[in-house]
């Protein structure tokens, strides 16, 4: 009997939706672009997708009975600076090896604005270590070594890292539920790695290693502390100089700097890493913040309320947070046998305030909000100034409404945040709609209409948004706002979150049409997030140069000489009494020192007082922007002021 099969010889393969194109058995991903696209854009290409996933251009198609579909990754792609970034770790992870032969792998992964490699090394890393490995690294781009894929059983792999010493490679390969693993070679060196990456080191055109720091094997305090070197790599030399520019700015901009600089805030290893002390002038700046957060919330229609810093550990048990955030709580303590804990949410207290009455459909919406203290262990290698600490003032409101009620609701919540956040000068953001995650609580039924109301509601605002796939909290979708800074930084402040969970866990209910208890829905949603969070943006956005509203002093009056004493220091209580936040220097300093001081302080205005205002009864004004303006009274001065903005527009 003879065979009948046919082998074939052919594949047949499309760039995305257009027509196939048969290629001969054997050809690779690259081989299709060849044929599919013009000579000029393959330069560009650095890797493509090929039925939705991510491969290297060497990547065989394979045979198969329906037609294959690529799309390419060009360099210029934020998926391509990916790939560029990921080859360019493993060049320096190969420079690191051939300069410190005893220096043992960890992880390299790519992240925002670049990459970084974690590394066991005998002693730590210094500047002049960064210069060696990033001129290694260049002779490495000049020799031009492809990467080749390999793909080894799990054993194999396990017994190739273990003879070369690699203990951290071991561990990840152990942790892989995998038969197989696939690991990268340039030259004589070899990296455990899934890839895709670019055909040779010669196509990293532009990199720079950044800084040194440490991290602990698996963010895991109990683990050994490795050295981790931060770089970048983008398709050009000019991008790469523009993002090196930026990251100059930004360092200028550092709110830890800024902070100690204007006197803002400190925080100490005597208070605890985590715990923020406001100072005078960063408490004024939180006073303004608060008291025009407050004056918001009254005009939108919410209860303003204060709860307690402690609470009984069940209350954290019963509304689930125990299960699902214990690592992130702090250790019960024991209060008259029972144990207690500094509370990490507010939203069990609101919950309670709601219960206390009998609450009827026509109360709802019922909106409660509250400048709330929390406190949550976060390790301390994460820790950064006022960006991530352990003990924050969450601007939290929880709503209580009916099912009929939510799309409306959200609606406003989004106008909402819009609002404050343009009040702080931020009018660049994205949005994210982040659904149910692996592990959740609440029926599916409920997961649908919350995430169709949030769903819904963005798109009645017409507001352009991306799906977050499975990045819900563990009781519901939630909407996210990242704000973008003047250096186009993004930041996550904004929250909008749907909950059927609390209300069900702790029998939140109000009494319909017909009389009969009905189950709320509830919103959680913060505008600005925590307020340690949101004044760091807020000194990194302005550059410690805060507009006149949110300015600690507005206004330093300052004095020539001694003979003009008594005329400054009533243009000073003129101001205070005009409600300028404003201060005296009389003190016995030259005029230029003490412009020099105001200007350090970023102070929007000056007053110089010298003789001859003082015998015209006017004023000399200085403008942080504009510089010396003209002579006017003091009254005039008052009156531009408030004509400029002393509240936010």
């Amino acid at each position: 009997m003879s065979d009948s099969t046919t082998v074939k010889e052919e594949l047949q393969v499309r760039l995305g939706a257009g027509e196939p194109i048969a290629l001969p058995a054997g050809s690779t991903v690259f081989d299709a672009f060849k044929e599919l696209l013009p000579k000029a854009e393959l330069k560009k290409i650095v890797a493509a997708t090929l039925g939705g996933l991510e491969v290297d251009l060497s990547s065989a198609l394979n045979i198969s009975d329906t037609v294959l579909t690529i799309e390419p990754i060009t360099n210029d792609s934020k998926e391509g600076l990916v790939v560029c970034r990921h080859t360019a770790a493993h060049i320096m992870a190969q420079a690191i090896k051939a300069l410190y032969k005893d220096a043992k792998l960890a992880i390299g992964p790519t992240i925002e604005d670049g990459f970084y490699y974690d590394v066991d090394v005998a002693e730590p890393f210094t500047p002049e270590d960064l210069k060696r490995i990033e001129k290694k690294m260049a002779e490495i781009v000049k020799s031009n070594l492809p990467l080749v894929r390999e793909e080894l059983s799990k054993d194999a792999a396990l017994a190739l890292f273990s003879a070369a010493g690699e203990t951290y490679k071991e561990e990840i390969i152990n942790d892989l539920d995998v038969d197989t693993v696939s690991l990268y070679r340039q030259g004589d060196f070899l990296d455990l790695c899934r890839g895709p990456h670019l055909a040779s080191t010669g196509r990293v055109r532009a990199f720079k290693l950044t800084s040194i720091a440490g991290a602990y094997w698996r963010g895991d305090e109990s683990r050994k502390m490795l050295q981790r070197i931060y770089g970048t790599a983008f398709a050009d030399k000019k991008d790469l100089s523009e993002h090196l520019k930026r990251l100059e700015e930004a360092k200028k901009r550092d709110h830890r700097r800024l902070g100690k600089e204007l006197d803002l805030f400190s925080i100490t290893d005597e208070i605890g890493p985590g715990l923020v002390l406001w100072h005078p002038n960063g408490s004024i700046i939180r006073n303004v913040i608060e008291q025009f957060w407050k004056d918001e919330h009254a005009r939108h229609d919410y209860s303003l309320i204060n709860t307690p810093h402690i609470a009984k550990v069940d209350l954290w048990k019963k509304s689930g947070h125990w299960d699902f955030y214990q690592e992130s709580l702090f250790s019960p303590m024991d209060v008259d046998g029972q144990e207690y804990i500094v509370k990490p949410m507010n939203c069990p207290f609101h919950i309670e305030i709601y219960k206390s009455n009998l609450r009827s459909y026509r109360d709802l919406p019922i909106r409660y909000a509250e400048l709330g203290t929390v406190y949550r262990y976060e390790r301390s290698g994460v820790l950064h100034g006022l960006l991530r600490v352990r003990g924050f003032t969450q601007d939290d409101a929880h709503i209580y409404l009916t099912s009929a009620q939510l799309k409306d609701e959200i609606q406003e919540v989004l106008k909402f945040t819009l609002y404050i956040l343009r009040a702080f000068g931020f009018n660049e953001y994205d949005i994210y709609l982040s659904t149910r995650p692996g592990k959740y609580v609440g029926s599916l039924d409920n997961w649908s209409e919350a995430e169709a109301a949030l769903k819904n509601a963005l798109e009645g605002e017409g507001l352009p948004y991306e799906v977050d796939p499975g990045e819900g909290v563990f009781y519901g979708p939630k909407i996210d706002i990242k704000i973008k800074d003047v250096l186009g930084r993004s930041w996550q402040c904004s929250t909008i979150q749907v909950d059927f969970n609390l209300p069900e866990r702790f029998d939140v209910n109000y009494r319909n049409e017909k009389g009969e208890p009905e189950q709320v829905i509830m919103i959680h949603r913060a505008l600005m997030g925590s307020l340690e969070r949101f004044f760091g943006c807020l000194i990194e956005h302005y550059a410690g140069a805060f507009p006149l509203w949110l300015a600690p002093v507005q206004v330093l009056v300052l004095n020539v000489t001694e003979r003009t004493d008594d005329y400054a220091t009533g243009v000073y209580k003129r101001l205070r009494s005009a409600g300028v936040r404003a201060e005296l220097d009389n003190r016995n300093e030259t005029l230029g020192y003490k412009i020099r001081e105001g200007r350090n302080k970023k102070v929007p205005y000056m007053v110089i007082v010298g003789d001859k205002e003082a015998d015209a009864g006017l004023v000399a004004p200085r403008s942080r922007e504009e510089g010396e303006l003209d002579h006017v009274t003091i009254d005039k001065f008052i009156e531009n002021l408030d004509r400029q903005g002393r509240s936010p527009q």
